[in-house]
């Protein structure tokens, strides 16, 4: 009875906690996401499944110091840089995030409109109402039913299991490129290189590590319940990947296998796979894309809002009325509705923004990751809670590693 009664207010422990973690890892599975995800499997079969893992072990790593430093601190990230580095440094990388963060905001439009239209329905009409939904669902809602029903539409995402399955991939040969490394004569591939950074963009992303840390200072996190958290993000992490992992096989076992390598936007990946895998492939492809953009529309103009309101000072959080925090609020707005406006210009080359704002988040994640690990190191602010050796090791790993890749995609784009 012991027994239970320990493992039962373990449980009720996780739950209580469960959310933020899990909610910010699968908001990466965006339009963005699934179209950079997609096109790795169209263009490249499974040879890009070996970057699986070490990206799962690194947005373990990153996630866990932003939710640790949220539960110790108190804090969000952008104040944390505002008070340790100055309120320079921090206004820099506030417009930087921003152009960053809008440019998701609108492949997050663009992930709707071309999810409706493979069901008949016009952007003119989807993009307007999904925007209006959006928008009344954070500024009307409270931080606890808003989290609610992101952790629905979290589940969804098992949509892209199931049109994996039904793909019919051929599993023995993605698993063991799973975890072989490629031949070194792919790094003189501008493409290939383009694409791995891209896929690094789309699977640690900056906006992340603000919105989580911020998102736990709302809830309320409390040191006590840090272990809790931590298993809210390794569970968040791994099954973000398995998610990702399955739309490449996807389209590697469909795409790839019938000489279709170019994907225009998400949508078409879906159309594609309709006379390869069926109906029902082609029904869960486009809906998981629906599901994937509205969700990652509502997190991401709340993500930026949280971080410019954080690292400016201002009154921040859903739990505050409009007339509380205004500035919150219309900067929420504004990136929402102009995201949106976007995505309704006539001929706006949609599909390079998108693959653009991966690589841009690929690019800008290094110094995210600087100020993180010189704040999560400082004994001061952190106390026993700062980095051990090997967290540190994988931390700057992944940013000496996404740097390098940064760089040789900037010299061959230069230098064909």
């Amino acid at each position: 009875m012991t027994a239970w009664r320990l493992w039962r207010t373990r449980l009720i422990l996780v739950f209580a906690v469960l959310g933020p973690g899990f909610i910010t890892a699968n908001v990466d599975n965006d339009a963005g996401g699934i179209l950079t995800y997609s096109s790795a499997g169209a263009q490249f079969g499974y040879t890009l499944l070996w970057t699986m893992i070490p990206i799962t072990i690194a947005l373990i790593v990153v996630q866990e110091m932003c939710a640790r430093m949220g539960v110790v601190t108190g804090k969000g990230l952008s104040d944390l840089i505002r008070e340790e580095f100055g309120l320079r440094i921090t206004f820099v990388i506030m417009i930087l995030l921003v152009a960053v963060n809008f440019t998701n905001v609108v492949t997050e439009f663009s992930g709707i409109a071309g999810s409706m239209q493979l069901f008949h329905v016009t952007k003119y009409i989807s993009v307007p109402i999904c925007a209006l939904i959006v928008w009344a669902l954070v500024v009307k809602g409270d931080y606890k039913s808003v989290e609610k029903i992101f952790l629905i539409a979290s589940v969804f995402y098992i949509a892209y299991i199931i049109a994996g399955v039904l793909s019919r991939p051929d599993w023995h040969l993605a698993m063991v490129q799973t975890v072989k490394l490629p031949p070194r004569s792919v790094w003189s591939n501008k493409a290939y290189v383009y694409m791995t950074v891209g896929v690094i963009g789309t699977t640690i992303t900056p906006w992340m590590q603000f919105y989580l840390q911020s998102s736990i200072v709302e809830k309320g996190v409390s040191v006590r319940q840090y272990k809790a958290s931590r298993l809210d993000v390794i569970v968040g992490s791994i099954f973000t990947d398995i998610v990702a992992w399955f739309i490449v096989v996807a389209c590697a076992a469909t795409l790839y296998a019938h000489g279709v390598h170019t994907i225009d936007d998400p949508s078409d990946a879906a159309q594609a796979m309709k006379p390869l895998a069926g109906d029902y492939a082609f029904i869960l492809f486009a809906a998981g894309l629906f599901n994937a953009s509205l969700f990652a529309a509502s997190i991401l103009p709340l993500s930026t809002a949280y971080t410019v309101c954080e690292g400016l000072g201002f009154e921040s959080g859903l739990d505050k009325g409009f007339r509380e925090a205004k500035f919150f609020y219309w900067l929420y707005s504004l990136l929402l509705f102009a995201g949106a406006a976007v995505v309704l210009i006539p001929n706006f080359p949609l599909v390079q923004f998108s693959i653009l704002s991966q690589v841009l988040n690929g690019i800008l994640l290094p110094l995210v990751l600087v100020f993180m690990l010189k704040l999560i190191n400082k004994h001061e602010l952190m106390g026993k809670y700062t980095n051990s050796r090997w967290w540190n090791v994988i931390a700057w790993a992944t940013a000496i590693i996404v740097t390098a890749l940064s760089l040789i995609l900037v010299w061959n784009t230069f230098h064909g």
